[in-house]
């Protein structure tokens, strides 16, 4: 296969000697197979901003860092200097959040390279050696659902333990590999990825995460519907409770306090009597 124009300076750095096939065309990239010396890898592709059908948004890069001032300064402003870097800031957050899960024991693929908006990582393949299906792509028993539910749901607390939430988690975005007869899900697609401590939006996302899963295992295994683990996963995590080998429930319970009445109204009359005084001491000072 000819080498895609953005995999060049791939094959120029000695990285990626060929490109076998096109894998596949996603929402935000276009993943290609190359063959790195006696290694075969993927590299995607980002796709520029305005040919993505996933759009950036506030509510996802809420809470990212930038180190250098005058690109953050830019960044805001909206200038074609700092859009060009805040481009730049969406791809390259995929590869700082497979780094920092690999080490946290995600099962994620391993990332090798990243230059000039290529991401040059593991494929992650099946038992056969083939290309890793889809999870949506395979139909399920209901010992799998439940199986994969739980190591998935596991993960989504592994994550969260390092500080990340995906922020897009669905059957899409989850490869079902394969070691020997073990089939395992790796996680993928994380551009989106928010920190959960610096994202407003996080545990609205961790919970839409949670849902996605529930649902398309639900599928398989009904009484998978019946579990609460997004509620309680977040609850855990904002006490400070959350541990990557918790043993969780799947159930939530919301602690209603009683509202104490007449302690509301005692804050009010304070409240009044202590505006009625501050009135009344400025009346007197204008008379003096």
């Amino acid at each position: 296969m000819k080498i895609p124009k953005r995999i060049e300076p791939l094959v120029e750095a000695g990285l990626v000697d060929s490109v076998s096939r096109q894998l596949m065309s996603g929402k935000e990239a276009m993943i290609y197979v190359v063959r790195c010396g006696d290694d075969v890898r993927c590299a995607k592709v980002y796709k520029e901003a305005n040919q993505r059908s996933f759009r950036q948004s506030v509510d996802y890069t809420e809470g990212r860092k930038v180190k250098n001032s005058r690109r953050a300064r830019a960044m805001e402003k909206g200038s074609r200097y700092g859009r060009k870097a805040k481009e730049e800031s969406w791809r390259s957050a995929e590869v700082d959040a497979l780094y920092r899960l690999a080490a946290a024991g995600v099962r994620v693929p391993k990332p090798y390279n990243f230059i000039d908006g290529v991401l040059l990582m593991e494929l992650v393949t099946d038992a056969e050696g083939n290309a890793a299906p889809r999870l949506n792509d395979v139909v399920l028993t209901a010992e799998q659902a439940h199986e994969f539910h739980r190591t998935l749901i596991a993960e989504v607390v592994r994550m969260l333990c390092a500080g990340v939430v995906h922020g897009d988690l669905s059957e899409y975005n989850v490869l079902l590999g394969g070691r020997g007869s073990v089939t395992t899900p790796v996680i993928i697609d994380l551009p989106q990825a928010v920190d959960a401590a610096g994202n407003a939006h996080a545990g609205s996302m961790l919970l839409r995460d949670v849902a996605n899963l529930t649902h398309y295992f639900g599928r398989f295994a009904p009484e998978i519907l019946d579990t609460e683990y997004g509620k309680e996963i977040w609850s855990l995590y904002q006490s400070g409770k959350l541990y990557p080998k918790i043993e969780l429930t799947g159930r939530f319970e919301r602690i209603e306090s009683p509202v104490d009445v007449d302690g509301v109204i005692r804050v009010v009359d304070d409240a009044l009597k202590e505006e009625a005084a501050r009135q009344l001491y400025r009346q007197e000072m204008a008379q003096k």
